[in-house]
């Protein structure tokens, strides 16, 4: 369900050339930003690109994943 938010001219404008660059809605954008900085707030201690990375791998699925091979271990 969605909500009608008021955010600042300069967010919006912000986030409009973002979602343009990424392929994703306004409103999709202000939402990825806000589960970045949601998980960035429980988990303080690592670095918000690895945060932003690991959302982005989430969201592509299994589909599109490589399975972890340890080292040693490849054929």
């Amino acid at each position: 369900m969605g909500m009608p938010v008021r955010i600042d001219d300069t967010l919006y404008g912000q986030a409009r050339a973002q979602a343009k660059a990424e392929h994703r809605t306004i409103a999709g954008q202000i939402e990825f930003w806000a589960m970045i900085g949601r998980a960035a707030l429980d988990n303080p201690d690592l670095p918000i690109d690895f945060i932003r990375d690991l959302l982005v791998a989430r969201a592509e699925g299994e589909s599109l994943s490589t399975p972890f091979v340890p080292e040693g271990h490849r054929s």
